[in-house]
């Protein structure tokens, strides 16, 4: 699947291995991340796309559809989303 703006992507490479990240923005074949805490929206992190793994997309969160009509959101909004999507999955996996 190709990887869009508002996705959830994890890091396959790089020091930041296996963190999950929300996908602010595409610009060719590099991707902005950023996580709210060690990726701040104010300085996301330039990945190439072959370096992040798609998770998943959620069309209907209120976050993405904040980052696909480009209104300003916060980091706490950003870890919020990545907390909630690590229960959701903690609980799918136990």
């Amino acid at each position: 699947m190709d990887i869009a703006k508002s996705n959830i992507v994890r890091s396959g490479a790089g020091r930041d291995k296996g963190k999950l990240f929300v996908v602010l923005g595409v610009e060719g074949e590099y991707l902005l991340l950023a996580d709210g805490k060690s990726r701040k929206l104010e300085a996301p992190k330039r990945k190439k796309r072959r370096h992040a793994l798609f998770v998943a997309a959620d069309d209907e969160n209120r976050l993405s559809k904040k980052i696909k009509a480009g209104e300003r959101i916060t980091n706490s909004e950003l870890r919020r989303a990545l907390a909630a999507y690590r229960d959701a999955e903690a609980v799918q996996e136990g």
